[in-house]
């Protein structure tokens, strides 16, 4: 599989990166930090360097791929206007860059919380609004898209138990068991078309993703 992760220097791209690339696939990241590519290398993922908010032609980055994942954000500290920019717009930018180039799979990391209703102008409420938005605009793409929701991230060690499904109570999961969802899913065609709540639980992530 080729797949090519926007976001590639986040901590769950880094180790869905790794895994992808132990597996065979060929995985690029991509990135907007030059400084952040040995990281990339040592974790056996090309990295692509492209700034998702300002340059253009993202569909000559992402040319040839099977599937791409969207794990980027603004991240914490960030103001409203990047969650935005960010969060929303660059995965919309994926959307647009999949259609020119030819890649229906698309796999998008979004937040448990990201659902109609979320009001204010607080920096995580704006957040919320930002990948709801976002997971609307994929929803409706037309493309074989998954939304994958996970709860509160830590960094645990994975434990490869998780609770996957559309609708879930409120909780936390390992970043380590995220990525190793996410590498469970993007060839899984029973995910295609869904929105799952992701958390840690009792289910082998294979028997998880299998049950979608």
């Amino acid at each position: 599989m080729d797949v090519a992760i926007a976001g590639g220097h986040g901590q769950i791209a880094l180790q869905l990166g790794r895994l992808l690339s132990s597996e065979g696939s060929r995985v690029r990241g991509i990135i907007r930090n030059p400084a952040h590519a040995a990281d990339l290398e040592d974790a056996g993922v090309e990295p692509v360097v492209f700034d998702l908010e300002h340059d253009e032609d993202l569909f000559s980055v992402i040319g040839g791929a099977d599937a791409v994942v969207f794990a980027a954000g603004a991240g914490p500290g960030s103001g409203a206007e990047r969650k935005l920019t960010m969060d929303r717009d660059g995965a919309i930018k994926l959307i647009e860059a999949c259609r020119q180039a030819g890649v229906s799979r698309y796999v998008i990391v979004s937040s448990m919380g990201a659902k109609p209703g979320v009001t204010g102008d607080e920096g995580f409420q704006v957040y919320l609004r930002a990948k709801f938005e976002a997971d609307e605009a994929l929803r409706a793409s037309g493309l074989d898209f998954t939304v994958v929701r996970p709860g509160a991230l830590t960094d645990d060690p994975g434990d490869g138990l998780i609770s996957l499904a559309p609708e879930l109570p409120r909780g936390s999961i390992p970043r380590a068991d995220v990525a190793a969802t996410l590498a469970a899913i993007l060839p899984a065609s029973n995910t295609i078309g869904k929105t799952l709540d992701l958390m840690g639980g009792e289910t082998p992530i294979a028997d998880a993703v299998a049950a979608v």
